[in-house]
């Protein structure tokens, strides 16, 4: 069932057009299952044209290998309304088939509108057409959920005083960056929630694989980690962001959606007695000055920017228009 609720969620984003194809049941219910084969029909009649239940049964299978037919998923008007769906000609069924000109009708109930505790939130993503449909790189139709890290202390010289900007004034904070093996861009070191993986095991497994390294470690090392770790990250934090991301992975059909949670070593007390070692999808790690001259993978840089803010730390030497007022 979530995989078809994953499906429905998709199909109700506004604008979608073409992203229906996660609606397709066949994807939905089994990752195995075939594209259909639209059996050959005689014309339909004028008359039989507008019978929604007499067109083309489209043969499918669920995981169980039990064929079904795609016939009463094509029926108008929609349950519950008056909302007649686009007609589908026979040969266009099949997603495989390119269909330039489908344009079809967007409705979602005003029941699910009226946000109840069983319904999602009425989806805003994609932003807007990014050129491409299908879920390229990414495994999920509609949201693939992530989870960024930022871990940040404050900048500080050999006798441990704050070191502050000399134009601002303000003190300058440090995060812990990666660079990117596929792309070579530096990005907070997060990653790609698991299936069933609380976003707080993500946020602190996917620091510990890439910025220290965690999956070469022996036992013994790792468990001494964990322990250095969960101070930091059981301590209170502030969550950065939570929503879409402008991601080069995005497509019309699925795209990023992370939570970005800052953990900030106030002391530099835990940090400072942890080696960075970059490991998993991170080639280089090391601690980054934080400023507005930063050029981050996706939207990063305004996570980090948001960060900046929380603390009251340096940015810009610019001062926006507001300074002069």
């Amino acid at each position: 069932m979530p995989l078809l609720a994953g499906a429905l969620r998709a199909a109700a984003v506004p604008g979608f057009g073409r992203a229906l194809a996660a609606f397709n049941f066949s994807l939905a219910l089994s990752a195995q299952a075939a594209w259909c084969v639209v059996p050959r029909r005689p014309p339909l009649s004028n008359s039989s044209a507008n019978c929604w239940s007499c067109l083309r049964p489209v043969n499918m299978f669920n995981s169980y290998n039990v064929k079904f037919y795609h016939s009463k998923a094509l029926t108008s008007p929609y349950p519950g309304s008056h909302v007649e769906r686009c007609q589908i000609p026979e040969d266009k069924v099949g997603w495989l088939i390119e269909w330039k000109d489908y344009n079809p009708v967007e409705y979602t109930a005003m029941s699910v509108l009226a946000g109840p505790s069983w319904a999602d939130p009425q989806i805003q993503n994609p932003v807007g057409r990014t050129g491409l449909t299908g879920r390229g790189l990414l495994g999920r139709w509609g949201p693939n959920h992530a989870a960024d890290p930022v871990v940040t202390r404050w900048k500080r010289d050999r006798s441990g005083n704050k070191i502050a900007h000399p134009v601002t004034g303000k003190n300058i904070l440090q995060f812990v960056a990666i660079k990117r093996r596929d792309c070579e861009e530096w990005a907070i070191p997060g990653g790609m929630v698991d299936p069933g993986e609380k976003i707080s095991s993500t946020l602190k497994r996917e620091f510990e694989e890439e910025a220290l390294n965690s999956l070469q470690k022996s036992p013994e090392e790792k468990a001494e980690l964990e322990k250095q770790l969960h101070k930091l990250f059981s301590q209170e934090h502030f969550v950065v962001y939570r929503g879409y991301v402008d991601d080069p992975r995005n497509t019309d059909n699925a795209w990023i959606e992370t939570e970005a949670v800052n953990y900030h070593d106030e002391t530099g007390e835990t940090m400072d007695n942890l080696p960075l070692e970059a490991g998993d999808d991170a080639g280089v790690v090391k601690w980054v000055d934080i400023s507005e001259k930063l050029e981050l993978y996706a939207s990063h840089s305004h996570f980090i920017k948001l960060v900046t803010e929380e603390h009251g730390a340096h940015w810009t030497e610019h001062p926006g228009p507001e300074c002069y007022e």
